[in-house]
């Protein structure tokens, strides 16, 4: 069963750094997108960042410049790096893939529980 699981965020200061990690487990045979979005609360869910498997990284317009998304395609895990933190920033940030699990022909969306990142000005 194909899981993400995330790791870091927490309670940071305005200007800051902060790194998130999401890690993709199980039986995959290929690894699409990977991508973190964010919902802060009483508003939509937005991207973030993502990578596609030809390295193309796209970031909202929000983050372009403070934020860096990294993935390895081998290991299956998808970096966040934070920096220039806002309290804007604040919100629960949510691991997302599309990949194809093993005995599937077609890729499947995958998302990680959320992990909340707090910005205190």
């Amino acid at each position: 069963q194909v899981q993400l699981v995330e790791s870091g965020g927490g309670l940071v200061q305005a200007g800051g750094s902060l790194g998130l990690s999401c890690a993709a487990s199980g039986s995959i045979t290929r690894l699409g997108v990977m991508a973190w979005y964010r919902q802060a609360p009483g508003k939509q869910r937005e991207l973030v960042a993502q990578s596609t498997s030809t390295g193309t990284t796209t970031y909202g317009d929000a983050v372009k410049g403070r934020f860096t998304i990294s993935v390895d395609s081998v290991l299956k895990t998808a970096d966040l790096q934070m920096s220039g933190l806002k309290p804007e920033d604040t919100a629960v940030y949510y691991c997302h893939a599309v990949l194809t699990p093993l005995d599937f022909e077609t890729p499947m969306p995958y998302w990680g529980q959320g992990t909340q990142v707090t910005v205190s000005s």
